[in-house]
């Protein structure tokens, strides 16, 4: 099924679920899902077949308001503590979107995964819905790198138990490397790939640790050598081709 507009171009044609993923709405699992419940229009009639194509302009609208297909922008930012990274935040706390200046980036991005309040480091956001969702996805296996600092020493005990795996609540929660940094027993350096919820902080609080700082250092290829706190990037083609070969 084609739709066009009034004088479609079908030079060029795209999936409207792909047109309103590269609208920075969702992605495109997600768009199918606003089709099929007859929540977008194609030039003034909703259109609820998965599968659709349309002309690249043709007049789309989410819930009456139009879409236009953006820019798609991939942004490295390196968090500070005392930010939320959801889009707005009932507490009225400051958001990573703040950091943002939508001077350079007008596009409507959005955070790839979670950093705490309290946690700093490296941060990816984007408006490519496909490649966010991969990238959150459990699948994927994408290596994060932490800087983690402690209110007391490690036990040497208590590393190898890292290293074995850690029984929480939830089940097994393994770390691909661990160890301790500088010689400093209350410095830990951790590899991991699992993207549950707070994994690191549940790891050492169930073993008896606070977690004083947590950082995250290492996303993917990606680091936040050249990426002061507070700062961000545009991610230089090459990095946005070498992530999406890792999915």
């Amino acid at each position: 099924m084609k739709i066009g507009a009034t004088t479609p171009d079908w030079s060029s044609c795209i999936r409207l679920n792909k047109f309103i993923s590269n609208a920075g709405i969702c992605a495109r699992r997600e768009a199918d899902q606003l089709i099929q419940s007859g929540y977008i229009a194609v030039n003034g009639i909703v259109v609820k077949k998965v599968g659709t194509k349309i002309a690249t302009n043709a007049i789309v609208t989410y819930k009456g308001v139009p879409l236009r297909l953006e820019k798609l922008q991939y942004i490295l930012l390196n968090k500070p503590k005392g930010y939320v990274t959801t889009l707005d935040d009932p507490q009225g706390r400051k958001t990573v979107l703040d950091l943002i200046n939508k001077k350079y980036c007008p596009e409507r991005i959005y955070p790839v995964g979670r950093l705490d309040y309290d946690t700093t480091g490296l941060l990816l956001l984007t408006n490519d819905g496909d490649l966010a969702r991969k990238l959150s996805h459990p699948s994927s296996h994408i290596e994060k790198i932490y800087h983690v600092v402690l209110n007391k020493p490690i036990r040497m005990q208590h590393l190898h138990t890292i290293q074995q795996g850690v029984v929480l609540q939830d089940g097994l929660a393994k770390v691909d490397q661990v160890a301790i940094v500088e010689e400093d027993p209350t410095q830990i350096g951790m590899t991991i790939h699992m993207g549950k919820n707070r994994i690191i902080r549940r790891i050492f609080n169930h073993l008896g640790y606070l977690v004083h700082k947590l950082d995250r250092v290492g996303y993917a290829h990606l680091t936040k050598q050249h990426v002061p706190r507070g700062k961000w990037i545009f991610l230089k083609s090459k990095e946005v081709v070498k992530l999406k070969k890792l999915i």
